[in-house]
């Protein structure tokens, strides 16, 4: 049952969202650009995919291990001024890579500290996204507006490469890391006049802090089951990312197959978000948890090895289902949870998630070398499959709806200095 999102003031009308939204605009696609100049740099002035991994790693692991504290700190002192901070950190370690890069002999020290800085100040980023939507528009206007994050970050992943093909082919991968620096940059001024509702906070120790997020996640089975087989989503794509190169290479017609398999991904990305923007489900959790399930075809399609065209359309439509699920995610987020803890409930989000796919892309290789890639493919899939369809067992998975009515917020956002 669903129904279609009308009667409601657009929230790029608001002054304070459009600024979030622009913002948040820009630094995603500075960010899309990054990936592929960071491992050409690398691999340019080391030759080694080990110095890659221990870049990427630097960024990863102070990531994972700061976003519990991230949400802590985005909740006790303003999830404005937290992102505000974080993007001048970003927008330091992304400009000193790229004079370092400039400079022709670039230091991989230097390199993995900027990585390792630029991890910390994600983590403490990460949780303010949610917060500062929930605190720049009014309940219900917030299904649309998250469906324009998840849009405007689709279109970025979708455009991201070819323009850092473009730039590197034009100035070097040096010049990437200078525009997204400067992306942070202007995320940063734009951020600095936003308006964001005050949600005072009651002052607890950090432990205490940490304690009382958690509680909030453990006492709604809709949250933390679904968190599980997110958690289980992630790894999944994480093998799917490490093996679907190779079979689509060996046994499904080259490279072009996977190049068009993750632009066929993309798309379906955005027009998930596009229709969350449009369509609000009756029962939100659960008929996207059902849809994400719909990841197991691909991982399945792949691990027989099905023609091309199958498993390119299996993959558009979950990453559809994935992309619709995002935004309305958030929003039920914020519906559900009390705003003074939705940083930490947030940052404990993203901890399962993010921390599912280095175990998938560290499992992924040595199960393909015991057994062959089909088996940790179907393995996979068949995880995917129960976990995200399981939450249908689940009471308060099934019987969560949007609420009746919004919930109350202050009258006039209260600007923050």
């Amino acid at each position: 049952m669903s129904k279609y999102v009308v009667g409601m003031a657009h929230p790029l009308r608001n002054h304070s969202f459009r600024l979030l939204f622009l913002g948040r605009t820009i630094s995603a696609l500075g960010d899309a650009v990054v990936p592929a100049a960071l491992a050409l740099a690398v691999l340019r002035a080391t030759g080694s995919t080990g110095a890659l991994a221990v870049v990427l790693a630097a960024a990863v692991v102070p990531r994972l291990v700061l976003l519990p504290f991230g949400g802590v700190v985005a909740d006790r002192f303003d999830a404005r001024r937290v992102a505000l901070l974080a993007d001048l950190v970003r927008c330091a370690t992304q400009l000193a890579v790229g004079v370092e890069l400039l400079g022709g002999d670039p230091s991989l020290t230097t390199v993995v500290v900027a990585s390792a800085l630029g991890g910390t100040a994600s983590a403490f980023a990460i949780p303010t996204a949610s917060p500062l939507v929930a605190g720049t528009v009014e309940p219900a206007d917030r299904q649309q507006a998250n469906a324009l994050m998840g849009i405007t970050a689709n279109t970025s992943r979708l455009a991201g490469p070819a323009l850092a093909g473009a730039l590197i082919w034009a100035a070097g991968p040096g010049w990437a890391f200078i525009l997204d620096g400067a992306s942070f940059a202007l995320s940063a001024a734009l951020l600095a006049l936003v308006r964001v509702r005050h949600v005072p906070v009651p002052r607890r120790s950090v432990l205490a802090d940490l304690r009382h997020g958690f509680g909030e996640v453990r006492a709604r089975d809709w949250f933390w089951t679904s968190l599980l087989g997110h958690g289980v989503w992630n790894g999944a794509a994480a093998v799917l990312m490490t093996l679907g190169p190779a079979v689509a290479i060996d046994r499904l017609g080259g490279e072009t197959t996977w190049v068009l398999l993750l632009q066929a991904g993309a798309i379906g990305m955005l027009t998930g978000s596009l229709l969350a923007g449009r369509v609000r489900l009756h029962r939100p959790v659960l008929l996207a948890n059902l849809g994400l399930a719909c990841y197991a075809a691909p991982l399945f399609l792949l691990a027989v090895a099905a023609p091309a065209p199958a498993v390119i359309v299996a993959y558009a439509v979950a990453l559809t289902a994935l992309g619709y699920l995002n935004p309305v995610w958030e929003t039920v987020v914020q519906h559900h949870f009390p705003p003074e803890v939705l940083a930490r409930v947030t940052s404990y989000d993203w901890l399962v998630s993010l921390g599912a796919m280095p175990l998938g892309y560290a499992l992924a290789p040595l199960a393909a070398d015991a057994f062959g890639a089909p088996v940790p493919l179907a393995v996979a899939g068949l995880l995917v499959l129960a976990s995200c369809a399981g939450t249908a067992l689940v009471p308060g998975v099934r019987r969560l709806t949007w609420p009746a009515t919004p919930q109350p917020q202050p009258a006039d956002p209260v600007a923050v200095r």
